[in-house]
């Protein structure tokens, strides 16, 4: 239930690139991002493809743990006036380099681990998902229509569940405090894929269970618009909503990623 294979997530990094890069073509890099609202479209460009020379360089160089210090993907303000024809080669060049890197090494080695995973299965699924997200962030600025299929936006959300919820409790602690109570469950049901998951909010740590539970609050809808909604990248009107509304609101306002 919405897990694809490692070789997917190597080839999606690339797919996924080339994707995003096809959708510039005669766009005005300077224009903001309304769901990234800091950067331009050149910065959030330049995000993409440091983070995919970030993870490269940790897998090649066999780091035995993330190093955050090396990461150049969060300031891109320098990155102004450029173009298209050269970030888009730059973006394809990185995933390219990076789906190797992860290809030649085995999914469950120790080097690059977060919180005890296997680096090269992490950041193959997190670099693919990233892109997803980005790719969605700029066609979305561009006025671009964005496509995806359902066992990849599948993916992306039980990613997002069992990576950037947990994540979320370790980074903002005191933002995420207020979702832990008895009773606090968040039921995410897509109607058009095998994807169902249970968010247990009950303990200090959020666990996840995949099927169909009843739960204090249920978010019903296609799997994409799903996706979109916990990334806070569309509001949750349209989905259908059973429960809890303001503990929803509280988990999407809390948890960013």
């Amino acid at each position: 239930m919405g897990k694809l294979s490692y070789e997917r997530h190597c080839a999606e990094i690339t797919n996924q690139a080339t994707l995003l890069v096809t959708a510039l073509n005669g766009a005005d890099l300077g224009i903001q991002v309304p769901s990234c609202p800091d950067w331009t479209l050149n910065q959030l460009l330049r995000h993409v493809g440091f983070a995919y020379r970030w993870a490269d360089e940790m897998i090649r160089g066999r780091h035995p743990e993330v190093d955050f210090t090396r990461n150049l993907s969060l300031d891109v303000t320098a990155h102004v006036d450029e173009k298209a024809s050269v970030l888009g080669p730059w973006i394809e060049e990185g995933a390219a380099s990076l789906a190797a890197a992860l290809q030649a090494v085995d999914p469950d080695e120790m080097i690059a681990t977060l919180a005890g995973n296997p680096g090269p299965r992490l950041w193959a699924r997190r670099m693919a998902q990233e892109t997803v997200i980005h790719r969605w962030d700029a066609v979305n600025a561009l006025g671009v229509q964005f496509e995806i299929d359902r066992d990849l936006a599948a993916d992306n959300l039980t990613e997002w569940a069992h990576f950037a919820l947990p994540f979320a409790f370790y980074r903002w602690p005191e933002e995420t405090a207020v979702l832990v109570g008895p009773d606090h469950t968040v039921h995410l049901h897509a109607t058009d894929a095998d994807c169902e998951l249970v968010l247990d909010l009950t303990a200090p740590r959020p666990a996840v269970r995949e099927g169909h539970e009843k739960a204090a609050v249920a978010v019903r809808g296609p799997v994409a618009e799903l996706m979109l909604a916990v990334y806070r990248r569309r509001p949750v009107e349209g989905l259908e909503v059973f429960g809890d509304r303001e503990l929803l609101d509280q988990l999407l306002t809390s948890v960013r990623f």
